[in-house]
């Protein structure tokens, strides 16, 4: 399924307002759901996935209601719920009210990240899945994975896709990165400016991402 994500939260839920003071509760039911999640026994094969413990910070935020993403990570009922049972047994997650909408280029963004995959572990699949998925956010792309940093977000790239993320030499934001490399793989030239250093929007791709 192509999705676009407009996040929709619980108003009994505190909203999360990025780049600005961020609610101390939301902060607080992450980190214990976080705490909850990795403290869940898992199979040595699953419990050693580097990759788990970025999938529990996702889920962790999304219950908590930060991010984008709908409640089974854009991985589809059946996959999630198999990610949950492997990686995070006797978990259940809470559900909410996501409204996804379709986005055309969801196909070519999954192809972008699976062609440059490790091939280490086989959870890639599932990460490509939700970082697509989460492509369709309006906030920045850790911020639309419910993440809890910038830094959970790089190192998703760095585990899953390092081909791509030595790419990403001036460390351009994310989202942005990922549809320019997208853009030049189909011939899309948008950037009016010869190169990036002397482009006037320099900082709208190469700014803080807070």
């Amino acid at each position: 399924m192509v999705l676009r994500c407009n996040p929709v939260h619980d108003p009994g839920i505190p909203v999360v307002q990025h780049g600005g003071q961020v609610d101390q509760q939301h902060d607080r039911r992450a980190a214990m759901l976080l705490a909850e999640l990795l403290a869940t026994p898992a199979a040595a094969h699953y419990a050693d996935d580097p990759n788990r413990s970025l999938l529990a910070s996702m889920i962790a935020g999304h219950s908590a209601g930060t991010g984008c993403l709908p409640l089974h990570l854009g991985l589809g009922d059946g996959n999630y719920q198999d990610m949950l049972a492997d990686y995070f047994p006797f978990f259940e997650a809470a559900a909410q009210n996501d409204q996804p909408e379709a986005i055309p280029e969801w196909e070519d963004l999954q192809k972008l990240l699976l062609d440059h995959r490790a091939g280490e572990q086989d959870s890639e699949l599932w990460i490509a899945d939700i970082i697509a998925t989460a492509c369709a956010g309006r906030d920045h792309l850790w911020q639309d994975l419910g993440l809890l940093n910038r830094d959970e977000l790089s190192q998703m790239m760095w585990l899953n896709f390092p081909e791509l993320a030595r790419s990403n030499v001036g460390d351009m934001k994310w989202k942005k990165f990922l549809y320019r490399q997208f853009c030049s793989r189909e011939g899309i030239y948008v950037c009016p400016a010869p190169s990036c250093g002397e482009c006037k929007d320099y900082a709208k791709c190469f700014g803080p991402e807070n």
